[in-house]
């Protein structure tokens, strides 16, 4: 393992620890990004690979907590109880919702607002294709794509192409261990945006089992 330190100052930790078993999908031969994509906002965009870990509480509540490697807590996510709507509220390590997730009743469909409110759309998702606010074309901006058996490996690509910009590991919890997603995010691209696409992703997975139970 070696320790990568940032360059850029606004960034919620000091230095990433990136574990060789969590980046067999993004190589140095994967292009990435030529820009920061900001999406939620510039200061979730590092110039090196970041490695999170998200980390799932065993209780009816839908309550995460997600660590880089070292175990320093980036994001906790919370939702509420007993409301007509899914809600995932995304805060970040000094308690500020940056990102507020609903998903529309009856419908595989969520949509991602900035901050506590519903006013600012940042971002929605059908199933596994994701799309920016200000998207006209009706194709997606980025698409999670299955890459290993069981659902236990996903990647997130560039809309319809073949460029990943981050990788999703899934694994289950057993006896007293809680369940967790390993996710590996290119440089340059938006992590707080990946974390939200996990959370929605973590949904589309359980619906698909009970599906096919």
């Amino acid at each position: 393992m070696a320790y990568i330190t940032p360059t850029a100052p606004p960034l919620p930790f000091e230095s990433a620890i990136i574990h060789p078993h969590m980046m067999p999908l993004i190589t140095p031969t994967t292009p990435p990004s030529p820009f920061p994509t900001a999406i939620i906002h510039p200061q979730y965009c590092a110039p090196y690979p970041v490695g999170l870990v998200l980390k799932k509480e065993k209780t009816i509540l839908h309550k995460y907590t997600v660590t880089d490697i070292n175990d320093n807590v980036i994001f906790t996510v919370t939702s509420p109880f007993l409301t007509m709507h899914q809600h995932r509220y995304v805060r970040d390590a000094h308690g500020n919702t940056i990102l507020h997730l609903c998903r529309e009743l009856f419908r595989d469909r969520w949509k991602a607002f900035r901050g506590q409110n519903m006013e600012q759309l940042e971002f929605f998702t059908r199933n596994v294709d994701v799309f920016l606010a200000n998207n006209s074309t009706g194709v997606c901006d980025f698409k999670l794509v299955e890459a290993g058996f069981f659902a236990r490996t996903w990647v997130v690509n560039i809309a319809e192409s073949d460029i990943v910009v981050a990788q999703i590991k899934h694994k289950l919890g057993r006896f007293f261990k809680r369940e967790k997603f390993m996710v590996t995010i290119s440089p340059n691209i938006d992590y707080a945006f990946i974390v939200a696409l996990t959370l929605t992703l973590d949904d589309y997975i359980s619906r698909r089992r009970k599906r096919r139970t």
